[in-house]
């Protein structure tokens, strides 16, 4: 969720930012003959309140740590940064630094290599995604149904996996969505939903637990919404920090599909009108066909007037938050969200990530966004949806959008308790305040 933008590479903000850098207040606006096109700014943001402030400015929300944003600016943005009035630092040429590290590339070919640099090898490409979803029908023909719920914006399918004991049928079972990969240069993410089908799959048959959960549940499971910007970001076969999808808009290409759901869209500050900036919400709501198709998919799942899905998870990286609906408000209830069904969301937040060591909180206690998918499963379909942002906790001397593949097996694995207690709630998440559904 955090807003993250094109050409970073966040281990470069610990890595290379060694240069003491001049301290920057007040509403002096930058030389536009000396200003490096992208300059990273290290603000002083304690409230959500100016946190929103900030991110309204249009920059890149790199992440949080305690009361600071990292934020990358472009020349155009910096002078609206600089008139928020709120503490910032200077730390340099966001692609100078960049380039220093020699995984970066700022070309712009749509094609390429498709594939991930030395050290990240591990983590799956569209093909390679394919491929492993391919083999666990192989594998497990009994427990899993493969299937497509349309096309991206560069016609690339949309694969989704079920996961049931009788996958061939519409049981009377509880259902539970995962989706990943909203954010195309979240690749930690599609690790962890084919992480999700493997453990639910080639765990069956030995592990109690898991055949319980898979025996009582019907598990849907979306690894990519976004193959195209996914597969943009390694085109060259280096990373160039793609987040949005890759639909032209009117003044150029992307729209972000996390601030494209139709439940208060564009409505309170939270989203972008510009084309060109990382939190474009699209023409109109559902504008992205990605978010289209995994709507359509969701609502043909209300039966005789029922959602089936009861709850969702959608994975980004990073900051290693739990967060929960709204994110368009700062109250804690609102219209369609009252008391009791915000105590549970909090409840079940805040004991899963005592499970694995995330932060929860309220979407909107970061800062205002509009038009989640969150926000629209909650208000839309009242499925008890919440976003993981996964490993690192921030970006300040760790690998931040691109952890080394090493981490892969250690960061997915952290959350299976966490995902086994949202399994187990799923059937009647108001059971963890000991009310009935």
């Amino acid at each position: 969720m955090p807003t993250k933008r094109r050409g970073l590479v966040a281990v470069a903000l610990g890595a290379c930012l060694t240069l003491a850098l001049p301290l920057h207040t007040g509403s002096a606006r930058p030389d536009p003959q000396s200003a490096p096109d992208r300059v990273v700014f290290e603000i002083t943001a304690p409230t959500p309140h100016e946190r929103t402030r900030v991110a309204a400015t249009g920059v890149d929300v790199l992440g949080q740590t305690g009361d600071k944003l990292t934020v990358i600016a472009e020349r155009r943005q910096q002078w609206s940064l600089r008139a928020t009035g709120l503490p910032m630092r200077s730390l340099g040429d966001a692609d100078a630094q960049l380039a220093a590290l020699g995984e970066v590339d700022f070309t712009d070919p749509e094609v390429g290599a498709q594939d991930f640099p030395s050290g990240y090898t591990g983590y799956h490409n569209y093909a390679e995604m394919v491929a492993e979803l391919n083999q666990t029908v192989t594998d497990h023909s009994n427990l899993v149904r493969l299937s497509s719920i349309g096309k991206s914006y560069q016609n690339r399918d949309l694969w989704m996996i079920k996961v049931s004991d009788n996958p061939g049928a519409d049981e009377a079972e509880p259902e539970v969505l995962f989706t990943c990969n909203q954010h195309a240069r979240e690749h930690l993410t599609v690790e962890m939903c084919l992480h999700i089908v493997k453990r639910f799959t080639d765990g069956y048959a030995t592990n109690s637990s898991i055949r319980n959960l898979v025996d009582s549940r019907e598990i849907w499971i979306i690894p990519s919404v976004n193959p195209d910007g996914s597969e943009y970001d390694i085109a060259t076969g280096s990373f160039r920090a793609w987040r949005k999808n890759r639909q032209p808009n009117s003044t150029s290409t992307g729209t972000d599909p996390n601030r494209n759901w139709g439940w208060q869209w564009g409505c309170c500050g939270g989203s972008s009108s510009s084309g060109s900036s990382e939190t474009y919400r699209g023409t109109a709501a559902f504008s992205a066909p990605e978010t289209a198709r995994v709507r359509d998919f969701v609502n043909t799942r209300v039966v005789g007037g029922v959602q089936q899905i009861k709850t969702h998870i959608d994975w980004h990286t990073f900051s290693e938050l739990i967060l929960w609906p709204y994110g368009y408000t700062y109250n804690d209830t609102a219209p369609g969200l009252d008391a009791t069904q915000a105590q549970v969301f909090s409840t079940l937040g805040r004991q899963m990530a005592a499970l694995n060591g995330y932060t929860p909180q309220q979407a909107s206690d970061l800062y205002i966004t509009d038009g989640s998918v969150d926000d629209w499963m909650w208000g839309q379909h009242k499925i008890w949806s919440y976003t993981f942002e996964m490993y690192p906790a921030s970006a300040s001397g760790t690998s931040g959008f691109y952890p080394r593949d090493s981490v892969i097996a250690a960061q997915t694995s952290r959350n299976d308790s966490a995902v086994d207690l949202f399994l187990n709630y799923s059937d009647c998440p108001p059971r963890i305040i000991g009310r009935t559904c």
